[in-house]
């Protein structure tokens, strides 16, 4: 088995946290995984990317048109990463954005979801609104579990293999709410 995930989002969305988490339920299974991340001024709200290689033997590293799945925690990065995308994969995306402050300074139009959407193209894409969801679960700390249980159903994990790994990766106080937010995108990942 192989199954190539890569993860997007913004510096403090939670994007190294989600690929902690598909790591250990990896190791709870007994399933080979390799992992890398690279972040980009994620303290000031850079790009942050994890590729998660499950099954594989060989290199942490997923190249371009191969991945699986992208989970992205922002409609821009998934925009920014599609191209990761291979043909038949799947992209789970927070339907919200963080506009760069760039933008602003420099008085070019802040991008829409419409012309996002755009640049994602025809792949397949199914938009979660992860912030509401979070919130509902008790802190928007929680998007990133909520856009793990959306994209759930298509990892080759078990569901308590996940459950157990966000009770073994978040912190202690925060497991009951993680598990409640991985339940809640769970259900709106399935409804698309």
């Amino acid at each position: 088995m192989s199954f190539d995930v890569l993860i997007v989002g913004i510096g403090g969305q939670g994007t190294v946290l989600t690929s902690n988490i598909l790591g250990e339920a990896c190791v709870i299974e007994g399933i080979p995984v390799r992992g890398a991340e690279a972040h980009g001024m994620a303290q000031r709200g850079g790009s942050v990317e994890s590729q998660i290689r499950i099954g594989q033997e060989y290199g942490p590293l997923i190249a371009p048109g191969t991945a699986d799945i992208i989970i992205s925690l922002d409609l821009m990065e998934a925009a920014r990463a599609c191209h990761y995308l291979k043909e038949g994969g799947r992209i789970f995306t927070c339907r919200e954005y963080v506009t760069p402050t760039t933008v602003f300074m420099q008085d070019f139009p802040a991008p829409d979801e419409q012309m996002l959407l755009s640049l994602i193209g025809d792949r397949k894409v199914t938009e979660i609104d992860a912030k509401k969801l979070a919130e509902d679960a008790g802190s928007i700390l929680t998007l990133n579990t909520v856009m793990l249980g959306a994209a759930s159903g298509c990892l080759p994990l078990k569901e308590q293999s996940l459950r157990d790994a966000i009770s073994r990766t978040v912190p202690k106080k925060t497991i009951e709410m993680n598990l409640k937010a991985f339940d809640l995108g769970k259900t709106a990942g399935s409804v698309q």
